[in-house]
């Protein structure tokens, strides 16, 4: 059974965003008067937006300005997790560059909250926001690519399976992440992991050059020539310099076919299964990739231990790669050969419309004894909800690179070990179910150092993480001050700028 199936039939879904070709959405200012609107500031202030405002906004987009009421606001607003159920000001969904300059400019006129939405992954929420300006960018998708010199250009707001549907035919790849709707720009500013990480590098150690509109409304570009400082930055920094307008990254060569599927194992063998990768995973071969899952469905379905594998490397030494993983006798193989873009697609969802979820995350540098008996012990389903615990496989060339070479400083980690609960929306027992994830994860925690800001909490604090920057912190403080001094990108694993 597929992991994607499996959880699919535990009420723990993704949500199926289709993967559009960019087509810009022309649209002319409004018509008629348009209503003043309740807005709020990034610190909190509630303002009112002159609907004469709005309508200039409006005339100076190629794209289009949705109100409350608006076709397509409402599609617009929500995110992949329908447990944040956020209602903006005014959204603005660009057609190109200007028009982000144009949003980004009367964001900064208005001291508007801004919050930036590319796939919607966002697990705190920060993609949407109330009363103040989203920026959603899933009408600024496109991809370029320039085999002979293994390069390939995205806008910001493209989905990374976008970008594999474009390589692949040329048997070249760049590693972006395990879900085919992921967006680009989050997963990257983030730092990026994906199943060829470990043999190519993370997201950020692939990327040659930003563009971004930064809170001044102008244009920069960014790579280790030109505005290095920024570049270092927009390399694990998360969103505060800036909206990304468009990101190159250079490609790899790679095979079309991988060899890849998971293998299962009943419940009772969670400890074994865990014992076993933390022993593996620091040692793994760079091609091999292992993602070890635990879920307890709702209900009285049985729950299920698993390994999900992508090999990336020669097929000939394949299966002495994975003879570790399968001696301890899964009661279901599905590894095979497969194309790589079908695996890429692989955990794509079908619908969450229904299904909220929480999750909490940290970086392991080993797997020691005394985790996997809390792991083992505490991990507990419920009739109400779905239970899950599983890894995010780090380490090889990602490793191998300076915790102060980019923004993102966790180089040391075998691992991103994340706890996720979901139960149906609506539930009105959903506050019980996040104490439940919470209570689990402050038995794990303990022996974590650090977070994947993508898969940061909803409740993190700013003390969390500045911490979280470790020696970086200082270092992106000062590229904050320089291009967001007013923090009008809050909306992100947050640097504050120096006060003036």
């Amino acid at each position: 059974m597929k992991r994607r199936d499996f959880v699919q039939s535990s009420l723990w879904t993704a949500a199926a965003l289709s993967v559009p070709q960019f087509k810009p959405v022309y649209a002319t200012a409004r018509e008629g008067a348009v209503a003043d609107v309740a807005a709020v500031t990034g610190d909190g202030r509630e303002i009112t937006l002159r609907g004469a405002d709005l309508r200039d906004l409006a005339a100076k987009l190629h794209g289009q300005l949705l109100l409350a009421g608006d076709r397509g606001y409402e599609d617009a607003r929500h995110i992949l997790n329908p447990s944040f159920d956020k209602h903006p000001a005014l959204i603005v969904q660009p057609a190109d560059v200007p028009d982000i300059q144009a949003a980004v400019n009367f964001a900064r006129a208005n001291s508007l909250l801004v919050a930036v939405k590319c796939g919607g992954h966002s697990h705190s929420g920060q993609s949407t926001c109330d009363k103040g300006m989203q920026i959603d960018l899933s009408t600024f998708r496109s991809v370029r690519i320039d085999p002979a010199a293994r390069r390939v250009w995205a806008t910001g707001g493209t989905l990374l399976g976008q970008i594999d549907k474009e390589t692949a035919p040329h048997e070249l790849v760049t590693p972006l992440g395990t879900v085919s709707h992921t967006g680009v720009g989050g997963l990257t500013l983030g730092g990026g992991f994906g199943r060829i990480a470990r043999k190519f590098g993370m997201a950020v150690d692939n990327l040659e050059s930003v563009d971004i509109v930064t809170a001044d409304g102008k244009l920069v570009h960014a790579s280790a020539s030109e505005n290095p400082e920024l570049y270092w930055g927009a390399r694990g920094g998360s969103g505060n310099f800036g909206v990304v307008t468009q990101f190159e990254f250079k490609l790899h060569p790679m095979k079309r076919e991988v060899i890849a599927g998971q293998v299962l194992f009943p419940l009772a063998k969670m400890r074994d299964m865990l014992t076993l990768w933390g022993e593996y995973a620091p040692t793994a071969p760079d091609e091999l990739y292992v993602d070890p899952t635990v879920m307890q469905p709702p209900g009285n379905a049985p729950g299920m231990a698993m390994l999900q594998v992508c090999y990336c490397g020669a097929p000939a030494d394949a299966e002495k790669a994975l003879a570790p993983i399968r001696k301890l006798g899964p009661v279901k193989d599905t590894i095979k050969t497969m194309e790589y873009v079908q695996v890429q697609r692989s955990q794509d969802s079908t619908d969450t419309r229904a299904i909220a979820s929480y999750l909490k995350g940290g970086f392991v540098g080993k797997v020691p004894g005394e985790l996997v008996t809390a792991m083992v012990d505490g991990f507990h389903g419920d009739p109400r909800r779905t239970t899950v615990l599983f890894f995010q496989h780090c380490g090889g060339a990602g490793s191998r690179i300076a915790d102060d070479a980019t923004a993102f400083a966790h180089r040391y980690a075998i691992g991103n070990m994340m706890a996720v609960v979901a139960w149906p929306i609506g539930d009105k027992d959903a506050s019980v179910h996040i104490e439940a994830a919470r209570a689990y994860w402050k038995t794990l925690e303990p022996f974590t150092r650090g977070f994947y800001v993508n898969d940061m909490a909803r409740e993190v604090t700013a003390k969390d993480i500045n911490e979280n920057y470790r020696g970086n912190y200082q270092r992106l403080v000062a590229l904050k001050t320089k291009y967001d001094p007013t923090n009008l990108f809050r909306l992100n694993a947050n640097v504050t700028p120096m006060k003036a």
